[in-house]
């Protein structure tokens, strides 16, 4: 099954790691049931570890055999490295005035990149993101023990790096630029970096027949953006690296019911299904149950904001910065709506059509309060994880004024606070 396809974001921005993961898992279920049944066909015990979830190296071959074209040279990395630093050096105070943050240091952490530095970055963050789920086989321990339960455990690992490996060599042909944010606990958390894929974005240039400088400047403006949210706000990373954790731990116990059920642990993903549930309607909340899905609500509501105001900022300052903000921002949409069939078909399947009119609804969430109270006002998200919006908030702002002016003193509780918890 594909795992996740490319999303709208993914053009200037990484894919969406969680729902690859949630993919991953569920391919690997599918043959954990046929470990069950195998036990019994095949006794002839086998002393061979089982094999890890995915192969990473198996994985990475695949993908920087799909991005080997257009490799950079020393010079061009030293060149272009100068002038995407000088980009984000130019954009820093430009995005500070208006957000009323700093950011020091982002320039030095900015790198272009050819397609083969971006699978090879990317595929260590996935590595790490999917640690916590290694050592837990979907097949049981008996069927494990078993020269069929091997195979198929082969089999398995064989399917599962060969989509992410496909994957990650497909999304190294798309993404433009990205933040990269180290996550999932690692310590001591090193502020982020900035990659510009050069390859992807000379070609972008070309089809769009886009200005080269001032479409740098509009993708620098957008990833610096994304570095003052996580770096300005401390607080940011650190509520998200927490719910990526839980989120871990929830694959880890559908994981485990899997090897411990076998074919019963499918039928809990149909009970889910059948129960129903879940705002958007996609197949992966419909997988999940109330606890996992309200969670899943919370990250995709952080997620909405941190898009929707980058998308505010980058549009309030554009406009004034570059003479042909406008002409970049249409070319780019139609870009975007031109998607090929497969795109849009892949994107339907993993429920990401309706993750992006979230992402949508987070920017017409921001330029609203934008409107009604000033930017000072809408700068209240990063005061702190109990300043975020809910889901049912950022599709009715006027929920959030009314619960931030409850929380000022402004106004006593209504009934409507209710309805957007």
């Amino acid at each position: 099954m594909p795992i996740a396809p490319p999303t709208e974001n993914t053009t200037r921005r990484g894919p969406d790691r969680r729902v690859l993961a949630a993919g991953v898992l569920l391919a690997a279920a599918a043959g954990a049931w046929v470990g069950q049944r195998m036990q019994e066909q095949a006794k002839k015990p086998s002393s061979a570890e089982p094999p890890p979830l995915i192969d990473w190296r198996g994985a990475r071959d695949i993908a920087v055999t799909m991005s080997r074209d257009e490799a950079l040279t020393m010079p061009e990395r030293r060149t272009l490295d100068a002038e995407y630093r000088a980009l984000v050096a130019r954009c820093v105070p430009i995005v500070s005035d208006y957000t009323g943050d700093q950011l020091p240091d982002a320039p030095e952490r900015t790198f272009a990149f050819d397609r083969v530095d971006w699978v090879n970055a990317n595929i260590d963050a996935f590595e790490r993101m999917f640690a916590p789920l290694e050592g837990i086989h979907l097949l049981g321990d008996k069927a494990q023990q078993t020269v069929a339960g091997q195979m198929l455990g082969t089999l398995n690992q064989k399917i599962l790096s060969g989509e992410v490996g496909l994957l990650l060599g497909y999304l190294g042909r798309k993404v433009l630029g990205q933040y990269d944010l180290t996550l999932l606990g690692r310590e001591p958390m090193i502020p982020g970096r900035l990659y510009f894929v050069e390859p992807n974005i000379r070609a972008a240039e070309k089809t769009l027949g886009l200005p080269r400088d001032e479409f740098r400047m509009w993708l620098a403006l957008h990833e610096t953006t994304h570095a003052f949210e996580f770096e300005a706000h401390p607080w940011l990373r650190d509520h998200f690296n927490g719910m990526l954790e839980r989120y871990f731990e929830f694959l880890k116990e559908d994981a485990k019911s899997l090897r411990a059920n076998g074919l019963g642990g499918l039928k809990l993903y149909l009970d889910r299904i059948r129960a129903g549930g879940g705002e958007s309607g996609s197949w992966l909340e419909a997988l999940m149950n109330a606890e996992q899905r309200e969670l899943f609500s919370a990250m995709q509501a952080t997620m909405c904001i941190v898009e929707g105001y980058s998308n505010h900022v980058m549009n309030a300052v554009g406009r004034d910065l570059l003479p042909n903000y406008a002409l970049i921002s249409r070319r780019f949409e139609q870009r975007l709506e031109q998607r090929s069939q497969a795109d849009r078909l892949l994107a339907k399947l993993t429920g990401l059509d309706v993750k992006l009119e979230q992402y949508r609804l987070g920017e017409q969430f921001i330029d609203r309060v934008v409107r009604e109270r000033g930017h000072g006002f809408a700068r209240r998200v990063w005061d702190g994880p109990e300043e975020l919006p809910t889901m049912a908030e950022i599709r009715r702002p006027e929920l959030w004024l009314e619960r931030i002016d409850y929380l000022d003193g402004r106004i006593p509780a209504i009934p409507s606070m209710a309805a957007a918890r």
